[in-house]
């Protein structure tokens, strides 16, 4: 055989080898797009979707490096580099904002998974079905009401006139008299971190509860052979078994963390808790809508957009690192 022939062979077998998906191990040859075609054309939707609402928004991100007017045409704006950046980052309060933002996140996503865990163990120790079923139904109903019916309920439990959570405190002798706990912005951030308990743990616990339906019975019936009682078994088999889940569930949620809300905050805020309410979102609300500057809002958003992707590589990273499970 030639050398010319041979060689034919070897780059014939290194282009079939680079068509092999090293995930799913399939050929991605034009018979495969073929024989999958009704998957191909089902995706593009998705697919159109995605670039319409996702990425094509992205161009408006010029405006940022622009000092933008919307009654001149593109060639007519006057382009001012990183200047809205500047602003942004020695603006007092840009910095309280972000202190706001990172705080209740941070406070969202801790409450968030620990009593989203927490119920899921409960509710999978729950012998009774019917029992549990009730549990479960009306833990993750408050997921289906709007942030606004859900903030009237939580301004009305906290009122001052005979809301539940004084009439509660004061029935156990634990406070005197009413407290005003919209008025004062030390108790903001815990008002929204219950709240965010009280609407979405029911939703977070389906996720691990089914997470927990996956584990090998078997391991808990060798748990019961060596003698483990219900803590032990809960400590030893199901949390190891829903880590993976708790892991991915994290590296998502991080990528959140400057997206702490803003329907709540909008609707609970008030003059006297302002310092402590504003999130990213209402600064780029009220900057891009209710004052106009279209610039600086879009330079806010940037900022908020960008972090969040470098945290999200940056916890996959860390994940891959400690041998645990990672999103990419």
């Amino acid at each position: 055989m030639s050398d010319a022939v041979l060689d034919k062979q070897v780059k014939k077998q290194k282009t079939r080898k680079r068509r092999v998906d090293p995930e799913i191990g399939v050929s991605l040859s034009w018979k495969t797009l073929k024989l999958q075609k009704q998957l191909i054309f089902m995706s593009v939707p998705i697919a159109i979707y995605l670039i319409i609402f996702n990425y094509v928004p992205i161009w408006g991100w010029i405006m940022a490096f622009q000092n933008y007017r919307p009654a001149l045409s593109f060639g007519q704006q006057e382009w001012v580099g990183l200047q809205q950046f500047k602003f942004l980052f020695a603006d007092d309060t840009f910095i309280m904002v972000l202190r706001n933002t990172i705080a209740m996140s941070f406070i969202n996503l801790v409450l968030g998974t620990t009593t989203a865990i927490g119920l899921a163990l409960l509710l999978n120790e729950i012998r009774v079905k019917y029992f549990k079923r009730i549990v479960q139904s009306i833990s993750y109903l408050p997921h289906f009401l709007s942030w606004v019916i859900a903030a009237g309920i939580v301004a009305t439990s906290l009122s001052i006139d005979d809301g539940i959570v004084n009439v509660i405190l004061m029935k156990l002798h634990l406070i005197k008299e009413p407290i005003m706990w919209l008025s004062e912005g030390k108790y903001f951030w815990g008002i929204v971190g219950a709240s965010n308990v009280w609407k979405e743990v029911g939703w977070g616990t389906i996720i691990y509860l089914a997470a927990i339906t996956s584990i090998d019975p078997s391991l808990y019936e060798a748990a019961s052979i060596d003698g483990a009682k219900r803590f032990q078994k809960m400590r030893y088999v199901t949390l190891p078994g829903i880590k993976a889940t708790f892991v991915i569930l994290l590296i998502m949620n991080i990528g959140h963390i400057l997206d702490a809300g803003f329907e709540l905050q909008y609707l609970l805020g008030n003059g006297l808790t302002i310092d402590y309410s504003q999130t990213i979102d209402i600064f780029v609300i009220k900057y891009g809508i209710s004052m106009g500057n279209y610039s600086l809002a879009t330079a806010a958003g940037i900022f908020k957009t960008i972090v969040s992707v470098i945290l999200v590589f940056g916890a996959n990273y860390t994940a891959k690192r400690l041998g645990e499970e990672r999103l990419i």
